[in-house]
């Protein structure tokens, strides 16, 4: 299986350097979608329900105190041509749009807030965004 550093990479080879907060977000919408279209994970790292929106945690300590990225260490190569085609449609879509969009965006969508039921908007948290909450709301959008 991939990593969140080989779907990462893969990202930033496609887009180039990118503030930390928006890579974490792209690499959160290709796992959402992998789950609804490919019906499967693409990485097993958790993600985090963060107060500024989903975050793979050891993704975030690789490039902690980095505010653009350029690289995170994965290999791009790992992805076959299935993972390629799911991460550039998320990249189609959502690639353009700026870190800030992306996190409002999370905001607004039933896994992030469900994960997050009950804490302050900026508490801290470690509450995992599942698979099952994500596949299941982003298969209702389509």
């Amino acid at each position: 299986m991939l990593s969140a550093f080989d779907v990462a990479e893969y990202i930033l080879k496609r887009k180039g350097a990118m503030t930390a907060m928006k890579l974490q977000k792209l690499v959160y919408y290709s796992q959402a979608w992998a789950a609804v279209w490919d019906e499967e994970p693409l990485f097993d790292e958790k993600i985090e329900a963060w107060a500024n929106g989903p975050v793979i945690r050891d993704l975030f300590e690789k490039h902690k105190g980095e505010y653009k990225v350029e690289t995170v260490g994965g290999d791009s190569a790992r992805l076959n041509d299935v993972n390629r085609e799911t991460v550039d449609a998320v990249l189609d879509h959502y690639g353009d749009k700026s870190a800030q969009w992306l996190i409002e965006l999370t905001h607004l969508e039933d896994p992030w807030i469900q994960a997050r039921e009950g804490l302050e908007p900026f508490e801290q948290s470690n509450r995992e965004i599942t698979l099952g909450s994500m596949a299941d709301y982003y298969s209702s959008l389509l």
